[in-house]
């Protein structure tokens, strides 16, 4: 039987629907990201992302590692095998926070339709909430930021928030591994820290949170 520990069920203590949980520092956050290797693996080699690297796309940052893994398949699933942890800057980050929109349509936030098609068109970043994940990669019952970088925000991402860039993958397969074999306790002790992230007051209002 496989054992039980931390982030294989519903945390006991309850969790907000919203929150943004992180590993962060007092000036940058980590955030995840799945490449194909063409991309992923000079990215980490060079601290940015290759001259491949799209701008025209827009790119997805994830500030929760069991949610990456959930989206890649633990780095298996096709062109995103080099799993990446980005860290960028908190001012940045909420850069892309207070000029983002909800990709989806909340009349109290947005007004009329035609509003929220224009707002969301105009906007340089977008919010999803999707359910956190536990080592199963089942949802869990509060939510997860996921955060879509375009236009400006992607070229200032890759050009002037980030940091630093970790090769993640090997971290990745080493916790799925154990996960496979039932030896959660040892997955979840090798899981990044990621705890709530200091949100400035009002910061997500505008985003449903």
């Amino acid at each position: 039987m496989a054992e039980s520990g931390p982030m294989i069920d519903q945390p006991t203590a309850p969790e907000p629907k919203f929150r943004i949980r992180a590993a962060h520092t007092p000036t940058t956050i980590t955030v995840y990201q799945a490449y194909r290797p063409e991309i992923g693996v000079p990215a980490a080699r060079e601290g940015r992302f290759p001259a491949a690297w799209s701008r025209s796309r827009m790119t997805w940052i994830k500030p929760s590692f069991l949610w990456m893994m959930y989206r890649c398949g633990w780095g298996t699933k096709e062109g995103q095998e080099s799993v990446l942890a980005v860290e960028v800057s908190r001012a940045g980050f909420e850069w892309a926070l207070r000029n983002a929109c909800l990709s989806h349509h909340v009349p109290g936030l947005h007004g009329t339709p035609a509003e929220f098609r224009r707002a969301l068109r105009e906007a340089p970043a977008r919010v999803q909430w999707d359910p956190e994940r536990n080592l199963r990669l089942d949802p869990l019952p509060h939510r997860s930021l996921q955060l879509g970088l375009t236009g400006e925000a992607a070229a200032r991402y890759a050009d002037e928030w980030i940091t630093g860039i970790r090769d993640v993958t090997p971290l990745a397969r080493q916790i799925h591994e154990a996960v496979r074999a039932g030896r959660t306790e040892e997955a979840a002790a090798l899981l990044p820290e990621e705890p709530p992230y200091p949100v400035p007051e009002g910061l997500l209002t505008h985003l449903g949170a």
